[in-house]
Order: structure tokens, then sequence, then C-alpha cells
């Protein structure tokens, strides 16, 4: 029994929520389509090329969900869940899911996206912790910027050793599942790195270290 950590976009989903978020914000009419579709091809760009400046990126991806509350919040992600989740779920990655649950491991889903988008999504998946980009909120409502240490790179290091001192867990014998070299820090500081559908520079930093390489996809 240990930790199993998961990144969750192009891991255990066949996409990036992040992105689709902003597309569908997009289709909702909810912020400018030219300007936000652009910022937010450019920010997925940056992204995977691992230029990625996660506070500029943070205040673009949070800002228009500002003055909102958590419960305004509610029907939109039900909208999202349905129209842009449910088609990009993997049955793998729920079996594996559930292979790491019956061997008594503490599941975490630990992403850079932030909880807003990708609390619905974790519960979906069935896994009640969740370690994400964090919002401001006051007086109930959404300000429209980050809060704390963002879940990214190397803060993914930090988030994940503070939750489990303040959860009495620990990181002996743990393993990450990702897609990305942009998490190649919490690789790095795992007992077991598994790389799953990599990208091409984790997957040469995978096979030169000798990870385990896995697809979940069909």
């Amino acid at each position: 029994m240990g930790l199993a950590l998961f990144d969750l976009d192009n891991t255990l989903i066949a996409g990036d929520s992040d992105h689709l978020w902003g597309d569908f914000l997009v289709n909702q009419g909810l912020v400018d389509p030219q300007t936000h579709k652009a910022l937010n091809a450019l920010f997925y760009r940056q992204y995977q090329e691992g230029q990625l400046d996660i506070d500029e990126y943070l205040s673009f991806a949070l800002g228009p969900m500002a003055g909102m509350t958590p419960e305004s919040l509610s029907a939109l992600h039900r909208i999202f869940v349905k129209e842009h989740i449910e088609p990009i779920l993997l049955d793998r990655a729920f079996d594996l899911i559930q292979e790491h649950r019956i061997n008594g491991d503490t599941i975490v889903i630990i992403t850079a996206t932030n909880t807003l988008v990708t609390r619905p999504i974790a519960d979906r998946l069935g896994v009640e912790h969740l370690i994400g980009c964090e919002a401001e909120i006051k007086n109930g409502h959404f300000t429209g910027k980050p809060s704390g240490t963002p879940s990214f790179a190397e803060g993914k290091v930090i988030r994940i050793k503070d939750w489990c001192e303040t959860q009495g867990q620990s990181m002996e014998g743990a393993v990450f599942y990702s897609d990305s070299h942009n998490d190649l820090p919490l690789l790095q500081a795992v007992y077991k790195p598994v790389a799953v559908d990599p990208d091409d520079r984790l997957k040469r930093e995978a096979l030169r270290n000798g990870w385990d390489i896995i697809s979940l996809r069909d």
C-alpha cells in the first residue's frame, strides 16, 4: 500500500481539460471568441514546448470566472463534463485506478489544471484526493486570481510533499503516472515513475532511465 499519483490531462483522459475548458467558454459566449481562442492556443503551445509561464497562464484561465460563485459554476460543469469530458474518458484509466484501489493504495490526482475545472472530472473518475492549482475566493465569489503554490513542474513536488505532511502520508514507494515532460521533477522524485502515452521528450527520458512506458489508449 502506498501513494498512486496521477497526472490528469492526456494521462487519465485523452485530451487536455484546461484547453477544452477555454474552448468551452468561447462556445458558451462567456469570453471574447477571437482573443480567448488565440491566447488559449498560444498558452497550450507554450505548455507543450516547456515554455509556459504558469502565473501568466493562471491569470488568463481564471479571469473569466471572476465574480462567479461555486454554485453558478456547477451548471457549466455539468454541460462541460457531458459534452467535452465524457467523450475522452478512457476505460483503461478506470481499470488502472481500480487496480490501485484494490491494492489499498491512496489515489491522488495531481494536475496543473485548476480545481474549478478538474474537481468534477476527478469526481467522475471516482478519485477523492485532488491537488490542482487553486483559485482565490473572497466573500463567496471567485476573484479570477490564483491562490497558493501552482501545482506545475517543480510546484507539483512542493504540493505533494505539503499534502503528505498534512495527511500523514509518505512518499516512500510512491508511483506517479504522467504523459508530460513538464512533470519530470515529480517523476524524478518518486519511487516508480511511469510514462503514459508520453510526449517525445518524456519518452526519451523514460527510455534513457529505464522507466515503464504504458498506454491507456485503445
